[in-house]
């Protein structure tokens, strides 16, 4: 902005956009080398160290999921699964609630379709 000459403008814009682009550039490579990087054996022992407290916090969320699983097969009502799909934080405990629904509205589509069969051919 010092000088008055447009040309000169153009030329340092351009030189400042073509910086920024070898800069960019520069940047991109530095990632993609850092993300096929192999791991760091440290990382790997942080693994094993902790892999039995995460296996066991797996085991505890299937035995609460199974748990969950016969609670919903003694619900009978959508309303209450509903309400229950509204309260779950989980997005396993949604997965099984909205299985669990599409269960009862299979079953009562399945009732009335028989009923509705039974009194055709009454």
């Amino acid at each position: 902005e010092a000088t008055l000459d447009l040309a000169e403008r153009r030329r340092i814009r351009s030189a400042i956009r073509e910086l920024q682009r070898q800069e960019l550039e520069r940047d991109e490579e530095a990632l993609a080398s850092k993300r096929f990087r192999p791991e760091r054996g440290s990382h790997r022992q942080d693994d094993k160290e902790n892999w039995p407290r995460s296996r066991h916090l797996e085991e505890e969320q299937q035995a609460a999921l199974a748990a969950l699983s016969q609670q919903l097969e003694d619900i009978t009502s959508v309303e209450e699964l509903t309400k229950l799909l509204r309260a779950a934080g989980e997005y396993e405990e949604r997965k099984l609630i909205r299985a669990a629904i599409r269960k009862l509205r299979a079953e009562e589509i399945e009732a009335a379709t028989l009923a509705g069969n039974m009194q055709s051919s009454q």
